[in-house]
């Protein structure tokens, strides 16, 4: 591990242990009794659909993938499905270390460049990011929002990410068209003061261009926009699952309620342990306290198990094909670190 990455992990885990400082800090009355009798009534037949539901979407993400890939190589969505599993078993333990396990091991597996499959990792988050902004967009059209007491905030970050989104699909747009043009444009902005970001920045705007070469056609498009809404919306149900799993307050839970919890779990993820999580579990608590009015010992329960069922719960899954297929984990995220570092 480098020193740079032992400086993210030192500033992630003093982040965390703040934050959980002052969780704490502020239920002084936490009953741990309560906390164990929620958790004992949970509906694990509901778990189980969560569970399921979280695995098909799992699924769609190869389904994605061989999409992304029809223009440089013909595979098949079983060929992709053992790389999804294992990458997101290797984030899930490893935390962001295993962030680029997932492209490294379609490169190997498909004799692709590994950038070229860094660059179609960048593609899909900006489809993830997309499909979640239209859903929290449609979200407001129920009256269930309404409620919140951070209603008016919650807005207003939807019309952000929006702005977010076209700007993405503007510099898509750009990009995917005058790849080398723009490359050569902020290589010329960069090289008078900083001569080695500038070449970072002109291969990773190449590279990125190469990728988006995978959208070929208005079909291959519009089935990469359809597998990607259906694919969040199955996310959005297995959260529904979870929460409705529980009796009591949590099953006034609506769609749109869960689609912000969702959404608070992704931003907290940014700030996550390996194998620990911290900021996902945290920011999911939160928003179910705080947001929702649940009380704290439902909170961190429906908290917890929101985090093993939608994350941890491909670890098994991913060793298993992992050793089925003969791959080290961690050796490959080594050698996904040392290619990364190659192709700065």
């Amino acid at each position: 591990m480098n020193r740079k990455r032992i400086l993210v992990l030192g500033i992630v885990l003093a982040a965390l242990c703040l934050l959980i400082y002052l969780q704490v800090r502020a239920w002084k009355t936490f009953d741990w009794a309560m906390f164990w009798n929620r958790t004992e009534h949970v509906n694990w037949l509901y778990i189980f659909y969560g569970l399921a539901l979280t695995y098909i979407a799992y699924m769609l993400r190869a389904v994605r993938w061989r999409i992304f890939l029809k223009p440089v190589r013909q595979t098949t969505t079983a060929r992709l499905m053992a790389p999804q599993f294992v990458g997101f078993a290797a984030l899930a333990m490893l935390g962001r270390a295993g962030e680029m396990v997932r492209p490294y091991i379609i490169a190997k597996k498909e004799r692709l460049t590994f950038t070229s499959q860094v660059a179609v990792w960048g593609v899909e988050r900006i489809f993830d990011m997309g499909s979640f902004a239209v859903m929290l967009a449609i979200s407001f059209l129920s009256p269930d929002l309404r409620a919140l007491r951070f209603y008016r905030q919650l807005r207003e970050f939807s019309i952000l990410l929006i702005v977010l989104i076209l700007a993405l699909i503007v510099f898509i747009v750009i990009v995917r068209r005058s790849g080398d043009r723009v490359a050569e444009f902020l290589h010329g902005r960069l090289a008078g003061f900083a001569p080695r970001l500038a070449h970072h920045v002109r291969e990773k705007v190449l590279s990125f261009s190469h990728g988006l070469e995978t959208i070929q056609d208005l079909s291959s498009a519009l089935q990469l926009v359809g597998v990607s809404l259906f694919m969040w919306v199955l996310i959005a149900y297995a959260y529904y699952a979870v929460t409705h799993a529980y009796p009591g307050e949590l099953q006034a839970l609506t769609l749109p309620h869960e689609i912000v919890l969702m959404g608070s779990s992704m931003a907290g993820s940014m700030l996550q342990l390996p194998a620990v999580g911290g900021g996902s579990q945290l920011a999911t608590i939160s928003m179910l306290s705080s947001g929702f009015g649940i009380e704290h010992e439902l909170a961190v329960s429906c908290g917890m198990m929101l985090w093993a069922v939608t994350f941890m719960s491909v670890i098994p899954t991913g060793l298993a094909i992992a050793r089925h297929e003969h791959v080290s984990i961690r050796a490959v995220a080594e050698a996904e670190e040392k290619a990364a570092a190659l192709a700065e």
